[in-house]
Formats: structure tokens, C-alpha cells, sequence
């Protein structure tokens, strides 16, 4: 009879254990939203009409067309970096260079993303791009909580 007592208190406190844990872990999932894409606030939280949505759908082809070969010269900075480090005893020219290139690499993104945003931004109505300024800023600022 022991036995069988100490085997069932194990399994309730297991359980026990095991509800606390998912239901920790679900809160932080939970609480953690990240913000939403662009493309959702676009397709999602905006009224498109069919031509601003061939509009909005030919400035998506167009930035998704040159972003590989961005994402690509980041990739390089950050291997020119690797061997930089690797190469040398402490911070100087090659790492600096490669540190150089890679800022210059992410800054291009930045440029680019952000000139899509803004051509985005062209096609709506006027109603709408404050709906879309409002959403972009609330996901820039996300991370100010």
C-alpha cells in the first residue's frame, strides 16, 4: 500500500510540475508577439484596391528581386570579419576594413528597406498611409516596452 501511495504522489506532483511548466512557457510565448511583417500590414490591415494591390504587388517583386544580393554582400562582411578575427592577433586594419564592410552592408539594407517602405507608402490613399505610418512605427517601437 506504501508503494502505490508514494507512486501516485509522484505522478500528481509530475503532473502538477508539468502544468506549471506549460502554462509558464505558454505566457511567455503568449507575451511575446512579434510585430507584424510589412507585408501584413499591407495585405492585412488595409483596404487595397485591386490596382493598388497590382501596384503594392510590383514594388514587392522589385525589392524581393535585389534583397538576395543584399543579404548575400552582408554575409560576405560577416566571413571577411571571421577570417579577420581569426588572422590576427587583435583589432586592426583587416578587422576594422571588415567591420567597415559589413556596417556598410547592413546600412545598404536599411536604405533599401527603407525606400520600399516609402515607395509602398506612394501608392496608398492618404487614409491609408496613416493607418500604414501608424503601424510601422508601433512595429519600429516595439521594442521601447
Amino acid at each position: 500500500m506504501r508503494g502505490w501511495r508514494a507512486i501516485v504522489l509522484t505522478a500528481l506532483l509530475a503532473a502538477l510540475a508539468s502544468g506549471a511548466g506549460t502554462w509558464i512557457s505558454a505566457s511567455w510565448v503568449l507575451g511575446r508577439r512579434e510585430p507584424p511583417s510589412l507585408h501584413d500590414i499591407v495585405h492585412h490591415d488595409l483596404k487595397l484596391s485591386p490596382d493598388q494591390l497590382t501596384r503594392i504587388e510590383a514594388v514587392e517583386a522589385r525589392f524581393a528581386a535585389r534583397r538576395p544580393a543584399l543579404e548575400a554582400d552582408v554575409r560576405a562582411a560577416n566571413r571577411e570579419l571571421a577570417r579577420a578575427i581569426q588572422q590576427n592577433d587583435g583589432d586592426g586594419p583587416q578587422v576594422q576594413a571588415a567591420v567597415d564592410h559589413f556596417h556598410v552592408a547592413m546600412g545598404a539594407i536599411q536604405k533599401e528597406t527603407i525606400a520600399h517602405v516609402f515607395e509602398m507608402r506612394s501608392v496608398l490613399t492618404p487614409a491609408q498611409a496613416e493607418v500604414f505610418d501608424d503601424r510601422i512605427v508601433a512595429a519600429l517601437a516595439s521594442d521601447e516596452s
